[in-house]
């Protein structure tokens, strides 16, 4: 079978899409399935609607693009504040979107009164991970800016935590979101269909908390892929860890000295290596490289140690065991080389049944 490929097994996915969907429902959160990691896959989409979820979200108005010419039956959320040259786009194909600049949505606002339809807005709140959202003294002139305009409808408000900054969900952020959903809804008697708490890192507040308060959907990728927690990658109880393996194939296999010889300057990606006398070592080359996966984010499924990489060559040091050439080794993936796997198109994409 043709190489570099990562395996995708459906069935593992529906489950772990399945339990978490269960979970997060048993206390009134709802769940939208994330899709930006496999890039808008239909396939992967639609093996996430069987498994209950009925919103899905990508950052990339393109992949959603994609899953609605596909015939992928949900509603479409758009992650990534949306850009202003893509307006017209994100009005056509996506249902909502996160918005945290009053400008865009003047233009969302513009071109959907032109299509004469209702787009959705989850207003996103600034609680401390410093990446996108309204400052929270900020957020009532925003809301009334909002609800002058026609076109488009405040259905909710949401915050993004762990992402850029690393910030824990925990009681006092998730409380903050609920307080100011209640305030908004007080002040402007305007009921907030979403309080959208965040992503895959809130699974240890939601398994440790007395209560959710008003939060009342999550948005959840890694973890449905990953089958873990985001905070410390912790694998989550009951669900698959192993949904994505990449295979990759043996290029050359010898034993060569483990240290270079000549005078050592920078590397193909502009650093300077460095590396540890262990005298001759047998050393396998893979044919995939730092163009196809982030290296760092790959786990082999035997003993080996990966040396490092160049674009399209990956050396590792097989210790004990003799690779011949055409052999192929299994990956598993962090969630940047999730990402990165399945959007290089030097990757081909096999998906295994639903068993």
């Amino acid at each position: 079978m043709p190489t570099p490929r990562i395996e995708i097994h459906l069935g593992k996915i529906i489950h772990n899409a399945k339990i978490l969907k269960k979970l997060y429902n048993s206390r009134g959160i709802d769940i939208v399935g994330v899709t930006k990691a496999v890039c808008g896959n239909p396939i992967i989409a639609n093996a996430l609607i069987s498994s209950g979820i009925k919103i899905l979200a990508d950052s990339r108005i393109s992949n959603i693009k994609k899953m609605r010419n596909a015939n992928v039956k949900a509603q479409f959320l758009l992650l990534r504040t949306p850009l202003l040259s893509q307006v017209s786009e994100v009005v056509k194909y996506a249902d909502i979107s996160l918005n945290s600049e009053i400008l865009v949505i003047n233009q969302l606002s513009t071109l959907a009164i032109e299509l004469n339809i209702t787009h959705k807005i989850i207003l996103m709140v600034e609680l401390g991970d410093l990446r996108e959202g309204v400052l929270p003294t900020d957020l009532a002139y925003t809301v009334k800016k909002i609800l002058k305009l026609k076109g488009v409808e405040l259905v909710g408000i949401g915050t993004n935590l762990a992402c850029f900054g690393g910030v824990k969900p925990d009681e006092r952020n998730m409380g903050d979101l609920s307080a100011i959903a209640e305030s908004i809804e007080d002040k402007f008697k305007l009921p907030l269909k979403f309080i959208s708490g965040g992503n895959s890192a809130n699974y240890d507040w939601f398994i440790s908390t007395k209560s959710v308060q008003r939060i009342n959907n999550i948005r959840l990728g890694e973890s449905i892929y990953l089958g873990c927690e985001t905070l410390h990658r912790n694998p989550i109880p009951g669900l698959f860890t192993d949904a994505f393996t990449l295979i990759a194939e043996v290029i050359e296999s010898k034993t060569k000295p483990s240290m270079p010889y000549g005078e050592i300057c920078q590397d193909a990606s502009g650093n300077t290596p460095e590396f540890q006398d262990q005298g001759p070592i047998r050393r396998a080359i893979l044919g995939i490289g730092l163009q196809d996966v982030v290296v760092s984010g790959l786990t082999s499924l035997i003993d080996i140690d990966i040396l490092g990489a160049s674009s399209d060559h990956l050396v590792v040091h097989t210790k004990k065991t003799a690779l011949k050439v055409g052999k192929e080794l299994a990956f598993q993936l962090n969630y940047a080389a999730l990402l990165s796997a399945m959007t290089s198109p030097y990757v081909i994409k096999k998906m295994l049944p639903n068993r």
